[in-house]
C-alpha cells in the first residue's frame, strides 16, 4: 500500500497539509518586505537564502479572517507546480504541527459542500481522531493568472 508524506500546517481551528516532497524549508516569521498594489493575500517578498520569495497568507487566500502573527507562526517555502514550472512561494501558517504518513486508502475524495473555502484546492481529506485533515492541492490554489502576477525572479 503506497503512503506519502505529509507536512500538518494549522490555520486557526483548520487543520491542513501539504506533500513533504515540496517543502523546501520551514521558517520562523518574519515580516515580508511590502509590495504595493498586491492582491491582499500577498504580504510581499522574504529574503530566502538570498532570493525574493514570495509571500502569501494562506488565511487571506482561502478567505479566512487574518490574523497577526504570534511565535508558532511560519513560513513554508515551498516548490508550486504551476503552468509546467515550479514556482518557489512562501505561505505563512499559524503553526506546522508535525510530519506525518497517510496511506493512499486513507485519503477521502474533496467534499463539495461544507467547507469555508474553495474545494478546488483540495486533493482530499484525511479522517483522525482530532477531526479531518485537509490535502491542499497546491497546483490548483493559484490560477495562472494569480501566478503570473507574483514577483517570481525569472530563471534566464
Amino acid at each position: 500500500m503506497a503512503e506519502a508524506q505529509f507536512v500538518i500546517l494549522g490555520l486557526g481551528a483548520e487543520v491542513f497539509a501539504v506533500p513533504v516532497e515540496l517543502v523546501r524549508e520551514i521558517l520562523d516569521y518574519q515580516q515580508p518586505f511590502a509590495l504595493p498594489e498586491g492582491p491582499s493575500y500577498l504580504l510581499g517578498l522574504t529574503d530566502v537564502r538570498g532570493r525574493a520569495t514570495p509571500t502569501l497568507d494562506l488565511r487571506l487566500k482561502l478567505g479566512l479572517p487574518a490574523a497577526a502573527p504570534t511565535p508558532s507562526t511560519r513560513i513554508l517555502v515551498l516548490d508550486v507546480p504551476v503552468d509546467g514550472r515550479m514556482l518557489s512561494l512562501g505561505f505563512v501558517a499559524d503553526r506546522v504541527v508535525e510530519v506525518i504518513s497517510f496511506a493512499a486508502d486513507q485519503i477521502e475524495p474533496a467534499p463539495d459542500i461544507g467547507v469555508p473555502w474553495r474545494s478546488d484546492y483540495i486533493q482530499g481529506v484525511v479522517r483522525r481522531d482530532t477531526g479531518f485533515v485537509v490535502l491542499f492541492d497546491l497546483a490548483r490554489l493559484l490560477t495562472s493568472q494569480e501566478a503570473a502576477a507574483l514577483p517570481i525572479e525569472r530563471a534566464a
